[in-house]
């Protein structure tokens, strides 16, 4: 499957906190719902960025703050005591999300070089298709931390997964 098929073809899984009883909404924590408006406005950011660099740079944190923001909602895998990284706690914590982690996880690599200064570090093709590819992630993770029909903003239906 590729990216551009994924959101089309990944179907959410419903999250459920632990000790919340079956069917119940459960508020989506503060701090996410703040995770996405950063994650939103790092896309605005990467459309109105001037070079190649800051919008891979933009779309690559608003791709970050979003995996983070589930993060926020599911909890932090507790499989190994060792730090991870987002990328690798999202794919433990949403195995079918394990195609847009690898490919954020690809592209970590040329936002530290970005980060640093280094110049010409990614080409417009690729700043582009990681746009497009935050976006959709984006997308991806409000329907895991929103599922369609739970009504109010803020909250989460939870069901047994």
């Amino acid at each position: 499957m590729t990216l551009s098929t994924m959101t089309r073809t990944a179907g959410h899984r419903p999250l459920r906190a632990a000790g919340t009883p079956t069917g119940m909404a459960a508020p989506v924590p503060a701090s996410a719902l703040e995770l996405l408006a950063r994650s939103d406005a790092e896309l605005v950011a990467a459309q109105l960025a001037s070079s190649d660099d800051e919008r891979f740079l933009h779309a690559h944190l608003a791709a970050l703050r979003a995996g983070a923001a589930l993060l926020q909602v599911t909890g932090r895998p507790t499989r190994r005591p060792v730090p991870r990284t987002v990328w690798e706690m999202v794919a433990l914590v949403a195995p079918e999300l394990a195609e847009w982690t690898a490919f954020f996880a690809d592209g970590a690599a040329a936002r530290s070089a970005v980060e640093a200064g280094r110049g010409d570090v990614v080409d417009a093709a690729r700043a582009d298709h990681t746009v497009a590819a935050a976006e959709d992630f984006q997308d991806v993770v409000r329907a895991f931390v929103r599922p369609e029909g739970t009504g109010t903003q803020g909250s989460l239906t939870l069901r047994a997964s």
